[in-house]
C-alpha cells in the first residue's frame, strides 16, 4: 500500500512529524556531543553517538524511498535497524564508567 493511499492529509502530517522528530533529535545529538566534548566523558561520547543513530533511522525509510527508489519494506528495515543499533549503544552508554 503506498503512503499516499492513505492521502494527502496523512502524508503531510507524516512529514511534519518526521521533521520535528529530526530536528528534535538533532538537538539532542549535538547537546550531548557538547557535552562530550567539554568532559571527555566516552559514555557522553556513546550517548550522542546512540541518539545520532536514532534520529537517523526515524528518517532513514521515508528518504530512501521518496528519494532513492528503495522499497518501502528495505527501509523500514533499514530504519529499523538503525534504530535498533542506536538504543543498544545508548544502553551501553549507560553502562560505561
Amino acid at each position: 500500500m503506498s503512503p499516499d493511499a492513505a492521502g494527502p492529509t496523512i502524508s503531510i502530517a507524516l512529514a511534519v512529524v518526521k521533521t520535528l522528530s529530526l530536528v528534535v533529535g538533532s538537538l539532542i545529538t549535538v547537546l550531548a556531543y557538547r557535552a562530550y566534548r567539554r568532559t571527555g566523558q566516552q559514555a557522553l561520547g556513546l550517548l550522542a553517538a546512540g541518539f545520532g543513530l536514532v534520529t537517523l533511522g526515524l528518517v532513514l525509510a521515508g528518504t530512501l524511498y521518496e528519494l532513492l527508489g528503495v522499497s518501502l519494506g528495505m527501509g523500514i528495515l533499514l530504519e529499523s535497524l538503525l534504530m535498533l543499533v542506536g538504543f543498544l549503544v545508548i544502553a551501553y552508554s549507560l553502562y560505561v564508567s
